[in-house]
């Protein structure tokens, strides 16, 4: 083209109206440095919209853009692509980075060759640079390298054309105790990841031809002697424009001693939970329908395991109170485990017990689960009434109990309150003596408030807590309580010393 009589040169306008249509991109500038037209395609990957915003000229191009090298080092003044060109040098591809002067992170990446176009006489009359955008492209790459460095499970990269090796992680380099430099660059025969291999023949066939290389057991020899059996694979990728074959492994000995400390433990629990003397049972958390349970829950509730594995609990009707079986599952969402919760159980019989509830979520399998203990608390709970009844039968004449006694007795007494509902005096926060002393004088939640400077809400709050901490469910029987134990807003009364009964 560059020695075509002037007569058959393209008409520079018809030249430009040609390349304004390609999605590569043209710069063009004349060996004065004067950029002279760019292609819409062109200014895109710069991200500017006119031929003006590149710069008039290479040196204020320059100016504008920095270019780097994929290492991320600066091109120097005279390394910039047109500067190469207008010194004469030609070249088939180079890629840069290219960002905004002052930013530090690159927007594109450009791989770029040139072009001279002479005149008649042989002399470079225009300067051409030919502009691929492969930032989408470099991104990608990126991305890979970065994940395949991370991973963690071992992996290498044999180049198909020639079988070496062209990238290792560390995975592999921790498994094997190679160093990088003992595997890059080193062919398939020097380090052979299908030794030993089980279908060794296959996988050969397979690599050759670029196909996928099913698992197998194969052996791989170890940099300080000795050798490690592992599971291979291959499967063919490219990098950039190079057909490779990336290699994964499992090792096989630390997949075992693994495998072989799940059974341990799923044994151990097992056998725990078999043995637990306890009520207890295993569940899904999602619709709760019974995986296990063991003999004790078959002894309390007359269950066979054979009927109620598979199915949920509200379908077994395992739970008298529907709405204490949404707490449990509620509480279970929200925190995970669950405490002592009171729960009434039916028995298969129709028989219905009384227990405390815990639960705990956990896994099973990779199986989202529950355990649920049960415990009966029916028979400790008759035997601490009777113990109080006993007591009260026998000393009639309690006035010489102690007044944290006379609590502590009506603490057991009131068993079915809920947990924590027969408090003591002294059990009592500031806040609460205070909104109780206010209570007990007839004053309503309004001026309770008022008085105290806090909101209605809180107010509320506070009578509520004093219902569950006191085992009551009313103002009146709250200000009963509270008198019954000589309440009068101060300080605990000083429990008086114990005295001795006449005789």
């Amino acid at each position: 083209m560059s020695d075509l009589p002037a007569q058959d040169h393209v008409d520079q306008q018809q030249l430009r109206l040609i390349l304004a249509a390609l999605q590569d991109g043209v710069i063009l500038f004349e060996p004065s440095q004067h950029i002279s037209w760019a292609n819409r395609a062109a200014l895109e990957m710069h991200g500017v919209r006119e031929i003006a915003d590149l710069g008039a000229t290479v040196s204020e191009y320059r100016e504008r853009f920095e270019l780097r090298y994929r290492n991320r080092h600066h091109l120097p003044k005279g390394h910039y692509p047109m500067e190469r060109v207008l010194a004469g040098e030609a070249f088939d591809e180079v890629v840069v980075e290219v960002a905004p002067a002052g930013q530090n992170e690159a927007q594109w990446t450009h791989r770029i060759r040139s072009l001279v176009l002479n005149d008649a006489a042989g002399v470079p009359d225009c300067l051409v640079l030919i502009l691929n955008d492969e930032s989408e492209r470099f991104d990608a790459e990126e991305r890979f390298e970065t994940t395949f460095a991370a991973n963690p499970a071992p992996a290498v990269i044999l180049r198909l054309s020639d079988h070496r090796h062209v990238k290792v992680n560390r995975g592999f380099l921790e498994m094997t105790g190679y160093s990088e430099e003992q595997v890059l660059g080193h062919s398939a025969y020097e380090i052979d990841v299908l030794e030993g291999a089980a279908r060794r023949e296959l996988a050969i066939e397979r690599l050759q031809n670029g196909r996928t290389i099913p698992q197998m057991e194969a052996v791989l020899q170890l940099s300080g002697g000795g050798e490690k059996r592992v599971i291979v694979a291959g499967q063919p990728i490219e990098l950039g424009d190079t057909a490779c074959m990336l290699f994964s492994f499992v090792d096989l000995e630390r997949h075992r001693l693994t495998e072989d400390a799940l059974r341990q433990s799923e044994a151990s629990f097992a056998t725990a939970f078999r043995l637990t003397p306890v009520p207890t049972f295993v569940a899904e958390r999602t619709g709760c329908r019974v995986m296990l349970i063991n003999d004790a829950f078959t002894q309390e509730c007359g269950y066979a395991e054979a009927e109620l594995v598979g199915k949920g609990t509200d379908e077994i009707g395992l739970w008298v109170d529907k709405m204490a079986g949404k707490e449990l599952e509620r509480q279970l969402h929200r925190d995970g485990s669950v405490r002592n919760l009171d729960m009434k159980l039916r028995t298969k019989e129709g028989g219905i017990l009384d227990c405390l509830v815990s639960a705990e979520a956990m896994t099973i399998g990779n199986r989202p689960c529950v355990l649920v203990v049960a415990q009966d608390v029916a028979e400790r709970r008759r035997t601490e009434s009777e113990v109080v009844a006993a007591i009260e039968a026998v000393m009639q004449d309690t006035s010489w109990f102690s007044q944290v006694v006379l609590e502590k007795l009506a603490k057991l007494r009131r068993f079915d309150a809920p947990h924590g509902a027969a408090a003591e005096l002294g059990d009592l926060p500031q806040r609460a003596r205070e909104v109780l002393t206010l209570v007990c004088r007839g004053m309503a939640d309004p001026s309770i408030a008022r008085k105290l400077r806090i909101s209605q809400n809180t107010v509320r709050n506070h009578i509520a807590a004093l219902y569950r901490r006191t085992g009551v469910n009313s103002r009146t029987a709250l200000v009963i309580w509270a008198r019954e134990r000589g309440f009068d807003g101060g300080p605990p009364r000083k429990t008086p010393e114990p005295t001795s009964r006449p005789g």
